[in-house]
């Protein structure tokens, strides 16, 4: 009797309704970070990957399933020569670590975007991590690299047309780089702003939005913060567009 007691409270704590599958998040603030604490610039981008397994894993363990960074967008090419060439050899260098994190914790990695600007080795890492993780069951990580939200859904409208087929919601997600993984539950964004940015824009339609004053340095190492979204969202009330019926006439129930 004890033992069932207890599974009841574990179902109650870990109630899916409440818990979000797919959480996504744009890492901002990287050089405010930085500048607010005299670093140059682009120490900030070093500080925004530090403690990214833990941070990964601690999530995975509580239950989502899915995690999402916007690292890098389609616009972020107009950024001067010098942050591109030092964020491709980061992205590099914590793709390599990644590989090996998707061996221990048995992870898939997904990196989405166009790899047409990339780096030749750096795009060549990019497939050489999805292909050894794809088989991998214990969650999901995605990179967001040389993304942007409009691009994917043009591109998915023209290859729904090269197909020759009338489309609906279902079978024109196929044709999105995204289309395998799960709607977006709860997106957060860091550093005061209040955009989505270009942010896979399909995913995001029934979204919970949370915005944050902290920068991502801040959040990437803070597991009170992180516990601080998953609260935030068990409270959220999601409709989907329904909700509770009005009582249009005014009559007393």
């Amino acid at each position: 009797m004890l033992n069932l007691f207890k599974k009841k409270i574990s179902s109650k704590n870990t109630e899916p309704a409440k818990l979000p599958q797919h959480i996504a998040f744009i890492c901002d603030g990287n050089r405010r970070w930085a500048e607010a604490r005299g670093l140059p610039p682009l120490m900030g981008h070093k500080a925004g990957i530090s403690n990214f397994e833990n941070l990964v894993d601690w999530f995975i363990a509580r239950g989502v399933s899915t995690i999402t960074f916007f690292i890098f967008s389609t616009e972020n090419w107009n950024r001067s020569k010098e942050e591109i060439d030092f964020l491709m050899d980061l992205f590099y260098t914590e793709l390599k670590k990644n590989m090996q994190h998707a061996i221990e914790k048995n992870l898939r990695y997904r990196v989405i975007g166009s790899r047409d600007r990339l780096p030749k080795k750096l795009a060549t890492l990019c497939d050489e991590l999805e292909q050894k993780s794809a088989e991998n069951t214990s969650g999901t990580v995605v990179f967001a690299l040389n993304y942007g939200g409009q691009d994917e859904i043009v591109n998915a409208v023209n290859d729904a047309i090269a197909a020759g087929k009338p489309v609906d919601k279902e079978t024109f997600e196929t044709f999105l780089d995204t289309g395998e993984l799960l709607p977006i539950d709860l997106m957060v964004r860091t550093s005061n702003e209040y955009r989505i940015s270009n942010f896979l824009l399909w995913k995001l339609a029934y979204a919970e939005l949370l915005f944050l004053p902290q920068h991502w340095p801040d959040l990437v190492k803070n597991e009170k913060l992180w516990q601080y979204t998953l609260d935030k969202f068990a409270k959220r009330n999601r409709r989907f567009g329904g909700g509770k019926k009005a009582n249009y006439a005014g009559d007393k129930k």
